[in-house]
């Protein structure tokens, strides 16, 4: 049982543990003694048992913590340096950016002011499942969203190309020339809103012609980077498919926030610092539709599936329409099928640009070099073969009981009961 109770320890809390089979031996590459030999048999748990790395709360909160404080560390050495990212960094321009979907139709919502009445007539307080989904259903232009979704990001693409055209613009230099004296460098995450469309948040900042290295020219200001974000939001679009005689096209919605992030705080009394900026983008990092939505987090293999889903209505069709969607010869590049349980959005939800900060590799790399520096080394001499093959995801029912006992938490069952 103490070997068990050690082998579960050693996932960190992981609830959906990879079960490898196989084995692993040392022995003398001179005398071939065999110096150790590991077989996955003979360990407590019957096989190997190693972390899943899935990034979702909903799949495994262990994992996902681990994954959104590495998020975190890149974003906040891209805002005031470390990780081989110098310090100066922090004083180069940079806006904290976020950009909405358009509107597809009428949906409850909440005002600011709590108080303030929805447009159906009635207050909704935090929590209310209307919220996010259309007054009238019939008239939602649920095609249009899913394809918002679909091409969300090829706009952000277009949106960084306007950014650079416009900075260029400032510069007085042609845009193909940009790079020579200035770099535009980003870290952005994809977040649902509740009526399960994508926006985007992110850090933008403004560099020299070497990235991070070098400081950018002088007429390069926060306050300059934030008009030529704004600019670039309102001229980025990208001209969609053409569905029951509607040409589709996509642009970002009105509601467009850029804040010039300052060493203390955002101006304007909003006491958000660096630190603050790097942990809420990196919070959204491990969210996906079913945080804002209630929906899925794994593919559907048949649209039948789905009635064996608790799904809300709102969710429930959009889902339906990329499936329908997906049938159609003209719209097979967009793989709506396999994306429609993410309601069409088929993007990665955390990227950035190479000279942002560091990468999420080199972070774990580092974790485990760490590792390895307070692990006794095998000796030069010692020859090590190891064989290990995939045998499934996730624990007994009674070993997935005992590994939560170990680390004082509820089971994943339990966890995703709680966040319904």
């Amino acid at each position: 049982m103490l070997g068990l109770i050690r082998q579960l320890s050693s996932l960190g809390g992981c609830s959906q543990p990879i079960r490898l089979e196989g084995q692993r031996t040392e022995s003398d590459a001179f005398t071939g003694e065999i110096l150790r030999d590991l077989k996955s048999k003979d360990l407590p748990a019957g096989h190997l048992l190693v972390r899943c790395g899935n990034r979702r709360t909903t799949r495994c909160p262990s994992c996902a913590e681990l994954y959104r404080q590495d998020t975190y560390q890149l974003i906040a050495a891209g805002l005031r340096g470390g990780k081989n990212i110098p310090d100066q960094v922090a004083t180069h321009p940079r806006v904290f950016a976020t950009l909405t979907a358009p509107s597809y139709g009428p949906v409850h919502g909440r005002r600011v002011n709590s108080s303030a009445r929805c447009r159906c007539g009635h207050t909704h307080l935090k929590g209310d499942p209307l919220l996010g989904t259309p007054l009238d259903p019939e008239r939602y232009d649920y095609t249009g969203a899913v394809l918002w979704n679909a091409h969300s990001p090829a706009l952000w693409a277009r949106f960084m190309l306007h950014v650079r055209r416009t900075l260029a613009a400032a510069a007085g230099v042609p845009q193909r020339l940009l790079h020579k004296v200035a770099r535009v460098s980003y870290a952005k995450v994809a977040e649902y809103q509740q009526r399960g469309l994508i926006h985007f948040h992110a850090v933008i900042r403004l560099d020299g012609p070497a990235g991070p290295y070098t400081a950018p020219p002088a007429w390069a200001t926060p306050e300059l980077l934030a008009d030529a974000i704004r600019i670039a939001a309102t001229r980025a679009h990208v001209v969609g498919p053409k569905v029951s005689s509607h040409t589709h096209s996509f642009a970002f919605g009105e509601r467009i926030d850029t804040r010039v992030i300052r060493s203390t705080a955002f101006q304007g009394g909003t006491t958000i610092t660096e630190g603050k900026v790097a942990g809420y983008v990196a919070k959204y990092a491990t969210k996906g539709t079913e945080a804002a939505t209630g929906t899925l987090d794994h593919r559907l293999k048949r649209i039948t599936d789905l009635w064996f889903e608790s799904v809300p209505e709102h969710a429930a069709r959009m889902i339906r329409t990329a499936w329908t969607l997906g049938a159609r010869d003209d719209l097979k590049h967009l793989n709506l099928r396999k994306w429609a349980h993410m309601l069409g959005f088929r993007g990665h939800f955390s990227t950035k640009t190479r000279a942002y900060s560091t990468t999420l590799g080199a972070l774990r790399a580092a974790r485990a070099a760490w590792h390895h520096r307070h692990t006794p080394p095998p000796s030069p001499t010692t020859l090590v073969l190891a064989h290990w093959a995939y045998d499934g995801t996730g624990l007994t029912p009674d070993l997935e009981r005992l590994a939560a006992l170990i680390n004082g938490g509820p089971t994943r069952e339990q966890a995703v009961t709680a966040g319904a």
